[in-house]
């Protein structure tokens, strides 16, 4: 029985799963940045604010001008600029997330780190209030600051899911909590909706409607992390390697010594490659959709959030039926048949016609059906796949390919929109990431990488 077990042994059902229901609502916290700040609204604001600087501010943006921004010496297309930002957002996240991963492992405050994470990111969600004009750096510095803190918060929130719940439950555990994140999300998205609709009825300027909805989604998102946060148990850490020194030189230590020792979960190395892959081509359909909707097919910002909504509160039920197939055919085979869906919705993306919103929105119920039930069991699969003691270290590397921190998928979408000066071949070209997550994930031995997982090595001791 491994040391996780015996620590869940002193639980009864009902702490647990009060606990679960504690730990749902970060997803529902945060999910509410990632809707309306991430995926629909930030990217096509950034956009024009750097067409702004690009063409000149004169209180409208000439659509027509293809001035480039000039950074660093190197010029940027202005619609290239948010998918470069997001790359370097992953970059600065596989620098940080791993130390935030060792110190989560060797911390007995995990839900302090969660909170503290998750407010100093809504912090500078909220602060996007302050971009207007053509001051595209400093929105460019809060989504980077913003994002990382995500990621962040994820590393540690993904680890407590091993800590309240049993392997058998986790299908179902990581899926309902992805399936709230959506409905919540979902619920603000729809308010938001309004208020960008009906802004002149308000007295606002559109502009000034977009940032007072990005203002709502920090708040959101702070004020109900405040649910975890209360009620999680704090736990001490368990299976840590033995280290000298303080807090952050022990996690260094054992980061290095995780590193070394991946060579013996090469079940759970593949898997992480597989997601690293298919991962980066979903996460980049997320970022893109607000982006290619606008300008490529040419709907305008209402349509836009409408068509995310209905992605929110379809995905709701498709994590929830995800969760089910599951555990009829195993997590392994369901998240394969996704795959086979999301390499469709890429090719029929590139054909979709502009302007017409019935082909769009059925797009989107497709995407909405695989998309909340392929991340969550991927969450739960790997969380099978990882040692006891060392959750937060893997979700660290789990999280740096996890929600809005792709980058080799935004690099080669930005590349190819650059390139071609079209989206739609930028968006096809994201089917190779399904086809090589596909082809990695089917040479993924489940047994196998469970068995070496429950393993321990032997430098480990319990704490």
């Amino acid at each position: 029985m491994s040391i996780q077990e015996q620590r869940r042994l002193g639980m009864t059902d009902e702490q647990r799963r009060r606990e679960q229901r504690s730990w749902y609502f970060y997803d529902w916290a945060n999910s509410a940045y990632v809707t309306t700040v991430a995926t629909v609204l930030f990217a096509p604001y950034l956009t024009s604010v750097a067409e702004n600087a690009a063409c000149g501010y004169a209180g409208t943006v000439d659509r027509s001008c293809d001035t480039e921004l000039n950074i660093l010496g190197l010029a940027v297309s202005p619609g290239s600029l948010v998918f470069y930002v997001a790359t370097l957002a992953t970059v600065l996240s596989a620098l940080v997330l791993p130390v935030v991963g060792a110190v989560a492992d060797r911390s007995a405050a995990k839900k302090n780190l969660l909170a503290g994470f998750a407010w100093l990111g809504s912090l500078a969600a909220a602060a996007m209030f302050l971009v207007t004009g053509s001051n595209w750096q400093l929105g460019a510095a809060l989504i980077l600051v913003a994002n990382v803190c995500l990621g962040a918060s994820l590393v540690v929130y993904d680890a407590i899911l091993c800590e309240i719940s049993t392997p058998e439950e986790r299908d179902a555990v990581s899926s309902r909590g992805w399936a709230l994140g959506y409905l919540g999300g979902g619920l603000l998205l729809a308010v938001n909706l309004a208020v960008v609709t009906f802004d002149e009825a308000l007295g606002l300027s559109t502009t000034m409607a977009v940032r007072i909805c990005l203002l709502s989604a920090a708040l959101w998102w702070a004020a109900f992390t405040l649910i975890p946060y209360l009620g999680i148990r704090n736990r001490e850490p368990v299976g840590v390697l033995e280290e000298r020194g303080g807090l952050v030189k022990q996690s260094f230590g054992q980061l290095w010594a995780t590193l070394q020792e991946m060579r013996r979960f090469p079940m759970t190395v593949t898997f992480l490659l597989a997601y690293l892959f298919y991962n980066d081509g979903i996460q980049t359909v997320i970022a893109a959709a607000s982006v290619y909707g606008e300008r490529e097919l040419g709907f305008d910002t209402p349509v836009l959030i409408a068509t995310i909504l209905l992605v929110q509160f379809v995905a709701f039920g498709g994590a929830l039926l995800f969760g089910r197939l599951a555990g009829r055919f195993g997590s392994k085979s369901t998240i394969m048949g996704g795959l086979v869906i999301w390499m469709a919705v890429v090719t029929t993306g590139y054909f979709l016609p502009a302007g017409q919103v019935v082909p769009f929105l059925t797009l989107a119920v497709a995407i909405g059906i695989v998309l909340g039930g392929t991340q969550a069991l991927s969450r739960s699969l790997f969380s099978r796949l990882i040692p006891a003691g060392r959750e937060a270290e893997y979700f660290s590397l789990y999280q740096a390919c996890e929600r809005g921190t792709s980058w080799l998928g935004t690099l080669l979408f930005g590349l190819v929109q650059q390139w071609t000066g079209s989206y739609r071949p930028a968006i096809f070209a994201l089917i190779v990431f399904f086809v090589l997550g596909l082809v990695l994930l089917s040479r993924v031995d489940t047994v196998r990488g469970v068995r070496d997982a429950a393993r321990p090595p032997d430098s480990t001791q319990p704490s």
